[in-house]
């Protein structure tokens, strides 16, 4: 029986160069999250080491490996579906950005990489290019709940509507995007994209960041939120490590989508956006 409310948390860990670390304090706030109802829980991209271009080889691991077995560990003692944020993976030479989802029983059921890559160049501000050290996943990665279906996207993939589009044609009901937007991408857009696909797809939208450190040498946004489908922000972190909750309510998105029926007016017959390929 799918009920109408669940509690959703969002993890904005304070990440360190130290894996073994950021591992212990995911588990922990992970334990204390479920013990506050929390049923599904979405931890920070890059989440096991520093963000950068520098950091991912060295990072690296293999899926299974130490990071995921830890996740997998907290998803079954918690008894909670673990959204397991990002690490860097290493798949045949290749170096992936990888979300790594866990049911309550500790099974993987999705892995999402990355599909979009972070190679921008705003003058002055910001120069970033994942794809000097990353390659691109290749598919779309959605996992299903006793409450509803749940669509993946790490960062840079919430920029693309297409993607959170496919996702809400598919059924899903919540966007979870893992995420660290800068100093300058933050303020700009961080909140702006998640309010804008929550809006267009009529779900929730959840992204989680690390928390800020200014003496990182990527340093994160942070305001890890929580946005509902009428664009709402209901939820929403500071800069500092923190742990944001929100409660998902089925039946507000249900009720919106009948005030509002864009997904009955679609003009299917004059444009479309479809997957070319599945996950």
């Amino acid at each position: 029986l799918t009920r109408a409310f669940f509690r959703l948390a969002l993890v904005q860990l304070h990440v360190s160069k130290i894996k073994a670390d950021n591992l212990g304090r995911a588990q922990k706030i992970v334990k204390e999250a479920a013990g506050q109802g929390a049923k599904v829980v979405v931890l920070p991209e890059c989440f096991n080491s520093p963000y950068g271009t520098g950091f991912f080889a060295e990072y690296a691991e293999k899926i299974p490996g130490e990071s995921t077995q830890v996740l997998s560990e907290a998803a079954k003692e918690c008894g909670v579906y673990l959204v397991g944020g990002s690490i860097p993976e290493e798949d045949g030479g290749k170096l992936y950005n990888t979300c790594s989802i866990f049911g309550p029983d500790g099974k993987l059921l999705v892995k999402h990489r990355k599909i979009h890559l972070f190679d921008v160049d705003v003058p002055g501000k910001i120069r970033f290019q994942e794809s000097e050290t990353l390659s691109p996943g290749n598919s779309l990665s959605m996992f299903e709940t006793p409450f509803c279906k749940v669509g993946v996207g790490i960062c840079y993939d919430i920029r693309f509507a297409e993607l959170a589009q496919i996702y809400a044609k598919k059924g899903c009901q919540l966007l979870v995007y893992p995420g660290a937007f800068n100093m300058t991408t933050g303020p700009a857009h961080w909140e702006l994209l998640q309010r804008g696909r929550a809006v267009d797809n009529q779900v929730y939208v959840a992204a989680a960041s690390p928390a800020r450190d200014e003496s990182a040498s990527y340093v994160a946004w942070g305001h890890s939120s929580v946005v509902s489908p009428w664009g709402e922000v209901i939820a929403k972190a500071g800069p500092e490590e923190s742990v944001v909750y929100a409660d998902i309510d089925l039946q507000y998105l249900a009720d919106m989508r009948q005030q509002i029926p864009i997904t009955t007016q679609r003009r299917n017959d004059l444009y479309s956006v479809n997957s070319v390929q599945e996950g």
